[in-house]
């Protein structure tokens, strides 16, 4: 049913979203009116908000026309929920506090409809104490929350959580809580009382004490399916190989090194419903790695390094047997025929499906933010658009979700 949303749109660079997400409400169905704050006409304008909301956008407390009639009151009461996107630190310190300087923060203080808010921020800013304690409040006084993601700032150099959510992530929470969801049921999700175990990142395989043997891989599309079936309500072991990436939030990362160790940790977290191996584990590793620094001697040659095939994750987590995940999902990375690569690797391996990705290094796949998959199965294979890792991994998951509650299955 078509309801009434106010969007107040905060002050940071995540407010261009902000226009895409008044695009994907009235898609389905939704009106929506637009708050913006002053800081958020630094960004974004007044006349984009209005064309896209197709109704007038509000920016002062202090407008003689609206406040003859109490305007901000009425804006408080005339709607069905009120969604702050994107919602800064400054923002949710204001709500915490009960302030109500400028028309954002008093039509907040005067309704008493749902308010869901998606943080945007610098990492830092997340994290900080400050933060964290004006969320507990928030929390306490039933604010509902969806996000923040993780991933690359739009400072150069600053990564980790505190993207504000996709703006079909944000519809999906708004139709969720208008459906009658609780705070609980919005943190729930679709994945609620699932178990998700994702591998991530590389692994390195030493020569000797200082020397390995590793790959490109960032662990970026690993981690970000972690965060994406957290944030869909499930409880989330994150197996993960040495990366530069903090662990995502509300999740239980088991920080291992080499693919013996990963493989230990895998199976130490069964049963779970969904495994997704989106780590590069190394193939090989060095069968006898020396206790000390190999040494090079002038004019000899290096000595020969013997290898051995390590255990191969994907396949052995996929053999039937009562501790099987429901859904067994394997990632193959390729530099060539990418789809036939993926199909033989499906069968071989025993994985329900393969996601498939083109990692040759003119697609800047390893260690870039966005992706470009196939997704195969054993009915067909799908050609996914290039996109953020972010929403392949929402992608993979809801798909998940979807496969879970279509088979009713459950560890």
């Amino acid at each position: 049913m078509a309801r009434r949303i106010l969007l107040i749109i905060g002050g940071g660079i995540a407010a261009y979203k902000s226009l895409d997400l008044i695009r994907r409400l009235r898609e389905r169905g939704h009106g929506v009116r637009v708050v913006l704050t002053r800081a958020a006409q630094e960004f974004i304008t007044p006349l984009a908000a209005g064309a896209l909301s197709n109704d007038r956008v509000f920016t002062d407390l202090f407008d003689l026309d609206d406040e003859r009639e109490i305007g901000h009151i009425r804006l408080s009461r005339e709607t069905d929920l009120i969604v702050v996107a994107p919602a800064t630190a400054d923002l949710l310190a204001k709500l915490a506090t009960g302030q109500a300087g400028d028309l954002a923060t008093a039509v907040l203080l005067a309704s008493d409809k749902p308010v869901l808010v998606a943080p945007a921020m610098n990492p830092r800013m997340w994290q900080h104490p400050a933060t964290r304690r004006n969320l507990r409040q928030l929390a306490a006084d039933g604010v509902h929350f969806i996000g923040p993601n993780s991933g690359e700032m739009a400072e150069r150099g600053e990564a980790g959580p505190g993207r504000m959510s996709e703006p079909t992530e944000i519809a999906e929470a708004v139709d969720r809580l208008l459906a009658g969801g609780t705070a609980r049921a919005l943190a729930e999700g679709p994945l609620s009382g699932r178990h998700v175990l994702v591998t991530s990142g590389p692994t390195h395989e030493p020569i000797d004490p200082v020397r390995y043997i590793a790959n490109r891989s960032s662990g970026k599309q690993g981690h970000a399916i972690a965060t994406a079936a957290a944030a869909l309500g499930a409880r989330v072991t994150l197996v993960s190989g040495p990366v530069a990436l903090p662990d995502p939030e509300g999740v239980t990362t088991i920080a291992v090194t080499t693919a013996a160790q990963m493989l230990e940790a895998v199976r130490a977290a069964l049963p779970a419903d969904v495994a997704v191996f989106a780590a590069a584990v190394a193939d090989w590793r060095v069968a006898m790695a020396p206790d000390q620094k190999l040494k090079k001697a002038q004019g000899t040659a290096p000595a020969p390094l013997v290898l051995t095939e390590n255990p191969d994750i994907l396949k052995t987590i996929a053999v039937p047997g009562p501790k099987r995940p429901a859904l067994v999902i394997g990632f193959a990375a390729e530099t060539e025929n990418v789809v036939a690569h993926a199909q033989k690797k499906r069968k071989d391996k025993g994985a329900d499906w393969i996601v498939a990705n083109d990692v040759s290094p003119a697609t800047g796949t390893f260690g870039g933010d966005r992706n470009t998959v196939h997704l195969v199965t054993a009915e067909e294979a799908e050609n996914w658009p290039t996109q953020s890792k972010d929403e392949v991994a929402r992608r993979i998951v809801l798909r998940a979700a979807h496969f879970l509650a279509a088979n009713q299955t459950d560890v």
